[in-house]
């Protein structure tokens, strides 16, 4: 199993985005250094009215595929 450490700094409009199938995936850069990325809707219980801000881990399969998403700070 894989786990990587993001930050993200999104802003209300686009959590919008996201919400109205605009953007189907969320694109981040891991700590280390590595791009991933995994479905927006898993963002959906995370968003404030300011958005969504914070350092999160996330966990993948052996198969790449995202097991789970959760805040760390």
């Amino acid at each position: 199993m894989t786990t990587l450490r993001i930050r993200l700094e999104l802003s209300p409009a686009q959590c919008l985005a996201y919400y109205r199938g605009v953007k189907q995936a969320v694109v981040a850069r891991a700590e280390d250094g590595r791009t991933v990325r995994f479905p927006a809707s898993e963002l959906r219980r995370f968003v404030t009215p300011a958005g969504v801000h914070g350092s999160f881990e996330l966990r993948y399969d052996d198969n790449n595929k995202l097991v789970s998403l959760r805040r760390l700070a």
